[in-house]
């Protein structure tokens, strides 16, 4: 049984990675952010100083998203969170990193990004930035891989700015769905992550980077129909702009090459998380779903 250690294994992908199967298969180490400071290089020497593992599963992140209580040194935090791993790659023989489309620049139209176009154009913002610097790293770090998630959903998102959980949780209060402009996103499920990770635990790999993005791209308009539709309420769509906003989607060529990945309708993703909140529906705040951020 392989020993890895998990970072951020609170938060929502780590979340949902210690409910699958996963859990089961390998053996797992989650400590929390109060345990492992990973921005402190002490803690982490110390840490590291009799302990071994298979694979690092790199998860933690400090967020740079619209909720964030704390956005000061978000490159110089991640930065350091990856550094601080990094220094101690004697002690594991894997490092898997979970990264982001925004490797490829969020201030650009991104449409069917390939890995070979990464590194075309540095990130003008923090968080891309950051995900620019770090890939960077990870290219010449043997047994080292990049996993690029552009749009990825399902449950323990944060609902009151997340498009598709918000877009759910609007419906079952039947509150109108809103877009600031329609957009074309590469979503991935998150019950569809676990089997992709478990093809780099277990394969060493051609490449340092992948995008870990389904076959097509889909609309967030197409994306708020659905909702109604599974609803069955005549729920109002208000879109604030016309035309289509910046694209935000990759190819999946480069992982389909060596890894047969299977990726879960999107209809039938959004019905099965439409009813996890609908089971859930009197632990959700309505009054936070009638502000949009």
């Amino acid at each position: 049984m392989k020993k890895i250690l998990l970072t951020g294994g609170s938060g929502f992908i780590g979340s949902n990675i210690r409910e699958s199967y996963l859990f089961s298969k390998y053996e797992f180490i989650t400590p929390s952010s109060n345990e492992l400071n990973l921005s402190n290089t002490d803690e982490v020497d110390n840490y590291f100083e009799n302990k071994e593992f298979d694979v690092v599963l790199h998860c933690a992140t400090k967020p740079s998203h619209r909720n964030a209580n704390d956005r000061e040194d978000l490159f110089y935090t991640n930065v350091r969170f990856f550094e601080n791993l990094e220094r101690h790659k004697d002690k594991y023989y894997k490092f898997i990193n979970l990264g982001s489309g925004a490797i490829y620049d969020m201030s650009k139209n991104n449409s069917n990004m390939n890995e070979e176009e990464i590194f075309k154009n540095m990130g003008a913002d923090n968080h891309s930035f950051t995900k620019y610097v770090i890939g960077k790293q990870i290219q010449n770090l043997d047994n080292f891989v990049d996993l690029n998630i552009f749009g990825i959903f399902g449950k323990y998102e944060d609902y009151t700015i997340r498009f598709i959980s918000n877009a759910i949780c609007k419906a079952i209060f039947k509150l109108p769905i809103t877009l600031r402009q329609n957009r074309r996103f590469s979503y991935l499920n998150v019950d569809d992550l676990p089997r992709i990770l478990d093809f780099f635990i277990e394969n060493d790999v051609k490449y340092h980077s992948y995008n870990i993005t389904p076959n097509n791209f889909v609309e967030l308009k197409d994306l708020a129909n659905m909702v109604k539709k599974i609803s069955n309420e005549n729920i109002k769509i208000k879109i604030a702009n016309e035309g289509y906003g910046l694209d935000y989607y990759g190819s999946n060529i480069r992982l389909k090459k060596e890894f047969n990945a299977k990726f879960t309708p999107i209809d039938q993703s959004i019905k099965k998380l439409f009813n996890y909140y609908k089971k859930i529906k009197n632990k959700l705040d309505y009054n936070k779903l009638l502000i949009d951020k």
